[in-house]
């Protein structure tokens, strides 16, 4: 039995089945996948049965994973560094009650795309879901190829040229975190084009979202004003729509040619334990490479967000 997939949205997002995930896949099976996420641009898997190990295997099919910070006196609560954890936990799997990890994933439910305020981007994001709140607590989605077909054609023309500027720490501070402008202009920022062709389906996409903090060449006020507007643009009706967790879902997306943001839900009261996977752009599956770029910029993290420096100093 192949794929089967069943859109969501015309062109955006879809529920696939009839694949079983946890078990090696052959190179069409794969294509079937690929092909679904090229189209999509969100694909949803229901009931998966996938272990925290098949979840890093299956994740492997489609590039390098990026990997977890390290540091000393740090405790990792999942198994493996590829690994993220999305969750509201402590290392003990407990509701955590530190405010750094608080302050931090308040973030998280902002307009985004994963590693924006990295060098080499992210593309797909794998999230799977280990035990979810009773009540809210969904992702949403948002379709930045359609946005961009649907803009003027004079915005297309300002946008073609134009690149954006991205931080972790703007993002963050957008969310509420009480960070210093200058200490997020002393450390590090990403540069990506606006606009590009999503590899994939050959369609346009516009690349912005929170981490987005200035536009290269453009008065700061305008660029965060347009900023905005654009994100406004792309998170309208027609372009989004919202995924409600069970224990066992997966979630694939692509960061280049979507935005997603995680939904409210009572974050003392529920546990919400999700882990993620994160591949790189342009990397062959089984890439081999040592190049640790998270545990770098982390190793600068503001004080107010710095989860594992609280964490290693037994806050």
């Amino acid at each position: 039995m192949g794929l089967h997939v069943k859109p969501i949205l015309p062109k955006f997002g879809a529920e696939c089945s009839g694949l079983d995930i946890t078990r090696e896949l052959s190179p069409a099976e794969l294509k079937q996948v690929t092909d679904a996420m090229d189209t999509y641009g969100v694909c949803v898997y229901r009931d998966t049965g996938l272990t925290d190990e098949q979840h890093v295997e299956f994740s492997r099919n489609f590039g390098y994973l990026e990997r977890v910070p390290t540091r000393e006196g740090f405790k990792m609560r999942l198994p493996f560094r590829e690994l993220f954890d999305a969750s509201n936990l402590n290392p003990e799997g407990e509701i955590t009650t530190d405010e750094a990890a608080i302050s931090y994933r308040k973030g998280d439910r902002l307009w985004h795309t994963d590693s924006a305020f990295m060098e080499k981007r992210t593309s797909y994001s794998l999230l799977l879901a280990h035990e979810v709140p009773s009540e809210g607590g969904e992702t949403w989605f948002a379709d930045t190829r359609s946005a961009y077909e649907d803009l003027p054609e004079e915005m297309k023309l300002f946008l073609e040229d134009k690149v954006g500027i991205n931080s972790l720490w703007w993002s963050r501070k957008q969310a509420g975190a009480d960070i210093p402008e200058e200490e997020i202009d002393a450390r590090f920022k990403a540069r990506h084009p606006l606009v590009h062709v999503h590899r994939g389906s050959g369609r346009k996409a516009l690349f912005i979202a929170a981490h987005t903090m200035d536009i290269e060449g453009m008065d700061k006020q305008e660029g965060r004003d347009l900023i905005k507007q654009l994100i406004e643009h792309c998170t309208q009706p027609q372009y989004i729509f919202s995924v409600k967790w069970n224990a066992g879902d997966l979630v694939i997306w692509d960061n280049l040619c979507t935005m997603h943001k995680g939904g409210e839900y009572d974050y003392k009261s529920f546990k919400r334990d999700m882990r993620r996977t994160t591949v790189r752009e342009g990397t062959e599956p089984h890439t081999m490479d040592l190049d640790d770029s998270f545990t770098k910029l982390f190793a600068d993290s503001p004080k107010v967000v710095d989860i594992q420096g609280a964490r290693a100093a037994g806050r």
